[in-house]
């Protein structure tokens, strides 16, 4: 037993050092989830039509040249997501509104963040856009072991599949669930409950993998089309606006008390909204083991470069398109980033 306990702790210190706190004596990893805002390629290849607006003679002229623009716009935006502790960036990105994994191939090639070798996980869902959630992984990080697909069947039309990516995260067990929740079209109220549902099926991918794996930790992430505070996340989720006393199983929100601060990841009729959230489960906050990843801290990536500088929408996240003219912009939402740290022995 001593000798794996030795062994153990030469490879925590033999780990990258870009997830390595040597001042502190810890590491830290970045999870994050970013919104590409309709990210197609030109190709009219979805045999419904779905994607004629992004095609050179479509609605947007959609050509190579706006593609690529948006293809290192993004690239930019994600080779920012570096911090000291951090310097390869995030261990796991999850994304949404990707047209297919073609896109996400071209994204991780560009040079920008080409050395940080991240990995693509894709899945075609059934949605009527035709767009799909994803995830990028560091394999020095992160060690895939399983993926899983779920279809929305409660909802009353086709919709994004979330995808529950699990593995190890520098050895230690973890589920990241990737959401892109029915939008609010119809209006809030009347939508509710397709985000409802959404939210219920969330909880029983997390309850499926906490059957099998109950040590893991569990992250829901994605454009949840819902604030914090709404019926989706406080109500169905149980998502806490306070860690202390959320249980190993639950849910606790940090972004909650962010977006009361007045900050949020996108912007409607002159107010913020916080829908894209990363939501972890209580055995990654009350933590016993300091040894055992834990919640540090959840940023808005709302770099001054990703924020529009007109005056209607100063400030607000530089898009590609508004009303029609092309902005040769990044995304109408801002990134989000939690980080998890432990104590190195």
């Amino acid at each position: 037993m001593k000798k794996l306990l030795l062994l153990f702790a030469i490879a925590a210190l033999a780990l990258p050092c870009a997830a390595r706190d040597k001042a502190r004596g810890s590491q830290v990893a970045g999870v994050a989830f970013y919104n590409l805002e309709n990210l197609f390629d030109t190709i009219p290849n979805n045999p419904l039509g779905r994607d004629a607006e992004f095609t050179p003679n479509g609605e947007r002229q959609w050509d190579g040249r706006k593609y690529w623009s948006k293809i290192h716009n993004l690239a930019y935006a994600i080779s920012h997501m570096t911090s000291p502790t951090t310097p390869y960036g995030p261990a796991i990105i999850g994304v949404s509104e990707i047209e297919n994994r073609s896109v996400l191939d071209d994204l991780v090639a560009d040079p920008q963040i080409a050395a940080w070798n991240l990995q693509v996980v894709h899945h075609d869902s059934p949605d009527r856009r035709g767009v799909d959630v994803g995830c990028l992984y560091n394999p020095k990080y992160f060690q895939l072991i399983n993926v899983t697909n779920h279809t929305a069947t409660a909802i009353p039309y086709p919709t994004r599949d979330q995808m529950c990516v699990y593995g190890s995260l520098m050895g230690q067990p973890l589920a990241v669930i990737v959401n892109h929740w029915p939008s609010r079209l119809g209006g809030q109220e009347q939508s509710s409950p397709n985000r409802e549902a959404a939210a219920a099926l969330s909880l029983a991918i997390a309850d499926s993998v906490w059957a099998i794996h109950p040590e893991a930790g569990v992250i829901i992430m994605g454009d949840l089309n819902d604030d914090p505070h709404d019926k989706s996340c406080a109500k169905v989720l149980g998502a806490k606006k306070k860690a202390k006393g959320v249980g190993p199983h639950q849910f606790f929100n940090p972004w909650w008390k962010k977006l009361d601060d007045g900050i949020g990841t996108l912007a409607y009729k002159s107010s913020w909204n916080l829908f894209d959230q990363i939501i972890v489960s209580g055995n990654l906050v009350n933590v016993d083991d300091d040894a055992q990843w834990q919640f540090m801290r959840a940023d808005v990536l709302n770099w001054e470069f990703l924020r529009d500088t007109d005056g209607n929408r100063q400030g607000y996240p530089l898009r590609t398109f508004s009303a029609g003219a092309y902005l040769n912009g990044y995304s109408d939402h801002f990134p989000t980033e939690i980080f998890l740290t432990r104590k190195v022995y």
